[in-house]
């Protein structure tokens, strides 16, 4: 029986599976991806990474969330993608550009293992019709928003994928999970949202608590954190060098003088799993 090999890795505990179709030679069924990233029944992840796909001449790579929904960014599995790259030959040189749904980006290898790396994220966007958020369009900057009863003020904006950042000093995993699912699919985001809770604690320094879409709670993200940095030095709270400190770990943003996000982070491999071809039938 022919078998499906994918490796998994995870950048704080944001873990991804990695499915390769020129090494399996096979195209991998979408109605599947939810159940290898189910953890009682599949392989267990967060979300999927399919690629290397040639985009333009350049190497592209789909994201998927664990309910198997697309994503056009994620800063933890751009980085991911990376590293499995280098580990596969794929790239060889320090600096390449790795091109999303949202739009390229630009990784910067800073081991010769390839498990450390900087990431041009690019500019956050606040325009309500980038996000999405319908409305009238204008910068969503510390606005009112009604959540499950309860109003919220909260900063909206894309950085690839829409996120909403909530300032507050209760960051707690049982808060969000119980606001997430409203926000998530609150009817004023048309393609759904992710939450990041974010407490300031110092000029250099925020903690968050995030819930994505299509996948719930999750221990880091790449995006969520390089979100909330933006709303932050966006409504005056943090200088431009800063760390997001996430129940996974710690990354490190830098925001350029030109608007550029600037994210910095490891990503390490847990391991190649073997799967039968039986269930992907």
């Amino acid at each position: 029986m022919r078998t499906i090999t994918m490796p998994k890795y995870h950048g704080l505990g944001n873990d991804y599976l990695v499915f390769d179709p020129n090494q399996n030679g096979m195209h991998l069924p979408e109605r599947k991806m939810e159940l290898l990233c189910r953890r009682n029944f599949g392989v267990g992840a967060d979300g999927i990474l399919y690629g290397p796909l040639l985009e333009n001449g350049k190497i592209g790579v789909l994201i998927y969330n664990s309910d198997g929904s697309e994503t056009g960014r994620s800063g933890n599995g751009v980085r991911i993608f990376a590293r499995y790259l280098k580990e596969q030959g794929y790239v060889t040189e320090q600096t390449f550009v790795l091109a999303t749904k949202a739009g390229d980006v630009e990784i910067a290898f800073l081991d010769d293992a390839g498990s450390r790396m900087r990431v041009n994220m690019g500019k956050a966007d606040f325009m309500s019709a980038s996000v999405p958020v319908e409305g009238v369009f204008h910068e969503i900057i510390n606005e009112p928003f009604l959540f499950h009863g309860s109003f919220y003020n909260a900063t909206c904006l894309s950085v690839g994928n829409p996120n909403c950042v909530i300032m507050t000093e209760d960051v707690s995993r049982k808060r969000v999970q119980a606001l997430g699912p409203y926000v998530e699919n609150a009817p004023c985001f048309p393609e759904r949202m992710n939450l990041q809770l974010c407490r300031v604690e110092g000029r250099d320094r925020l903690r968050i608590e995030i819930y994505e879409r299509g996948a719930g709670y999750t221990l880091a993200s790449g995006t969520g954190a390089a979100a909330a940095a933006a709303a932050a030095y966006r409504m005056g709270l943090v200088d431009r060098d800063m760390t997001v400190e996430m129940p996974g770990g710690t990354l490190a943003i830098e925001i350029a003088e030109d608007g550029c996000i600037f994210l910095t982070g490891e990503v390490e491999k847990v391991g190649t799993f073997t799967l039968a071809e039986d269930f992907f039938a």
